[in-house]
């Protein structure tokens, strides 16, 4: 079974910084398009940023662009989300998603994606 695990949430300031990892087993993220979204209590889930196969494609939302960046190292079937300049409106529940494709665009539309991740807290204290 297709495992995606997330880690590197937790309790920070507002204006720090956190990295979170997105690693996958059973499952090549080197042929996948992987996503990052949050569901903060009582939001829609939203998407923060993806990353294409290729990493020559990244979305962000316009909450996040310019202080989120995402990447991907293949070698160790990870991909990061590096938050810095921290909001309180960045509280949530990350997760991360991933869709098998060899082709395309990076994508911020959670239909597209079949396999997510059980979600890391993020809390952003005023």
């Amino acid at each position: 079974e297709v495992q995606l695990v997330e880690s590197g949430g937790g309790l920070v300031q507002a204006g720090g910084s956190l990295r979170l990892s997105c690693a996958a087993s059973r499952f090549g993220l080197d042929d996948a398009t992987i996503g990052w979204f949050r569901r903060a209590p009582g939001k829609a889930r939203e998407g923060v940023s993806s990353i294409n196969t290729s990493g020559d494609s990244k979305y962000y939302s316009d909450s996040v662009r310019g202080r989120f960046t995402i990447s991907r190292d293949d070698a160790s079937n990870t991909v990061y989300l590096q938050m810095n300049s921290l909001k309180p409106e960045d509280t949530a529940v990350y997760y991360c998603a991933a869709f098998q494709t060899k082709y395309g665009l990076a994508s911020l539309a959670p239909y597209e994606y079949s396999h997510w991740g059980q979600g890391t807290q993020v809390t952003v204290s005023s």
